[in-house]
């Protein structure tokens, strides 16, 4: 396998529109920027989050055709759990299953690297919130793939997280995905919002529509008051 190849990877998901992830108290939120590159594109299609099981949600970026093979490996490991033990799949277990299968394309030179990340968030009593990465860097309270992942870093870091509801962190997630767009270089995208906590029962959803609008509303008032604050500077 060429170190080229894995780089290459590497690039498809930094060129990807941003996807955040953040573990609170009670649950976890997960937001992606969906870059519309196309006026003919539909509302509503090619999504970036998806149900692994019924308490486990993924995000995604990189290229969408890698996604959905590994998020249909993520979802046949998870109903092979629950056939032979008759319970949930707990995430850590599902997160090593899905980066050994992912790690696997990275040593045959017959198959290439898949081009994508994933951020994988789950909810049950016994544990509480939990969030992975695809990468061996284990468990998180937050964390960023895709273009802006630096920017958006270094918001989450500004989040005390672990004492916030996750009915306030979609706002904040809303929030961080508004201010890393680049404006000059993707001109439209598409926000998309989901959660799973103690509020869902946990059970993956998105995340409804009342509180989407209220989250976006509370973004693009958050840009706005970013931008003017700027241009006092100047």
């Amino acid at each position: 396998m060429s170190v080229f190849q894995v780089e290459y990877a590497q690039k498809a998901v930094e060129n990807s529109g941003t996807a955040v992830g953040i573990r609170g108290k009670d649950g976890v939120v997960f937001g992606v920027e969906k870059l519309v590159t196309s006026k003919l594109y539909e509302v509503g299609a090619n999504r970036r989050l998806f149900n692994i099981d019924k308490h486990i949600g993924a995000a995604c970026a990189g290229l969408l055709a890698d996604s959905r093979q590994i998020i249909d490996t993520a979802r046949e490991e998870a109903a092979n759990y629950r056939y032979n033990y008759g319970s949930p799949i707990p995430l850590k277990h599902l997160t090593d299953r899905v980066s050994m299968y992912a790690h696997a394309y990275t040593l045959y030179s017959s198959v290439r690297p898949f081009g994508v990340s994933l951020i994988l968030g789950s909810y049950d009593e016994a544990d509480g919130a939990q969030m992975y990465m695809t990468d061996p860097s284990g468990g998180y309270h937050g964390c960023a793939i895709g273009k802006a992942k630096q920017a958006a870093k270094t918001e989450i870091e500004k989040l005390k997280m672990r004492d916030v509801s996750i009915t306030d962190l979609v706002k904040e997630v809303a929030k961080i995905i508004y201010i890393v767009h680049d404006e000059v270089k993707d001109k439209n995208f598409e926000l998309e919002l989901s959660w799973v906590g103690e509020i869902t029962g946990g059970k993956h959803e998105a995340v409804p529509a009342d509180v989407f609008a209220e989250a976006e509303k509370y973004a693009k008032e958050a840009l706005e008051e970013s931008d003017d604050s700027d241009e006092e500077d100047l």
